[in-house]
């Protein structure tokens, strides 16, 4: 065990109050790729910008075409949790981690059993008609040829995903900030900190370990205790849960 792992296994072992702030380089190791790296969805070529599509008005303007895009690059069925998820959610029932603060839409923490997870930017496992309401699983958005429709009324279903040109959930930001805020030791992992407003949620945290785990530098500086330029998986699947 190297002595960055000896730090972070004391550090976790010596706190009570866990909160893990993170990122799409959690799942990157489960076969998702991330927006920005050099493989990422910024990167590919489509017929509109990856920014664009992903847009409320893009949306809204030429459905058929968010799908395709939807479906081919930003759902991952088949993906499981990684030793991040698991180990996670081992330190939420160990009653050690009190919250997980993710910004990626793909239930990975929930599928690995974290109970207490803030999604700020949606999930693709819940699926609602714009017009009547009712509530779709991801699987019958997969099985749907093109753009689904309510089986109920005909009205064109929305992935409960943030789209650019929306605004976060009050709930979640509220439920997210309070729990950095009580928070004694913060692990950000797998995050550029480059997505506003969510990045400035660690500016709440007052406790006493602030740990950044994330292969490259983050976009800012964040006073951290600890830093390790490693996959996150490879790190926490090391640490112990006494």
């Amino acid at each position: 065990m190297s002595t960055q792992i000896e730090q972070l296994q004391e550090m976790i072992d010596n706190s009570s109050r866990i909160v893990f702030f993170g990122g799409a380089g959690v799942s990157t190791e489960s076969g998702i790729p991330d927006f920005r790296s050099q493989d990422g969805l910024y990167n590919q070529t489509y017929k509109y910008p990856p920014e664009r599509i992903v847009s409320h008005s893009f949306f809204m303007r030429n459905t058929d075409e968010f799908y395709r895009f939807y479906k081919d690059r930003m759902i991952y069925p088949d993906a499981k949790p990684n030793p991040a998820h698991i180990k996670l959610a081992e330190l939420e029932k160990a009653g050690k981690l009190t919250a997980v603060v993710t910004q990626n839409i793909d239930g990975l923490h929930q599928a690995a059993g974290s109970q207490n997870v803030y999604e700020l930017h949606g999930s693709v496992h819940r699926n609602y008609c714009t017009s009547c309401g009712k509530f779709y699983d991801l699987d019958y958005v997969i099985k749907t040829d093109g753009t689904p429709r309510c089986a109920e009324c005909g009205g064109l279903i929305k992935p409960d995903v943030v789209l650019y040109e929306e605004g976060l959930d009050s709930a979640v930001i509220n439920g997210s900030i309070e729990a950095i805020r009580h928070a004694d030791m913060l692990i950000v992992g797998g995050t550029s900190l480059n997505v506003y407003p969510a990045a400035s949620f660690i500016d709440y945290f007052t406790g006493k370990n602030l740990v950044v785990i994330n292969k490259s530098d983050t976009a800012r500086m964040v006073n951290a205790s600890l830093v390790i330029n490693d996959p996150i998986g490879e790190v926490l699947g090391q640490i112990k849960v006494n």
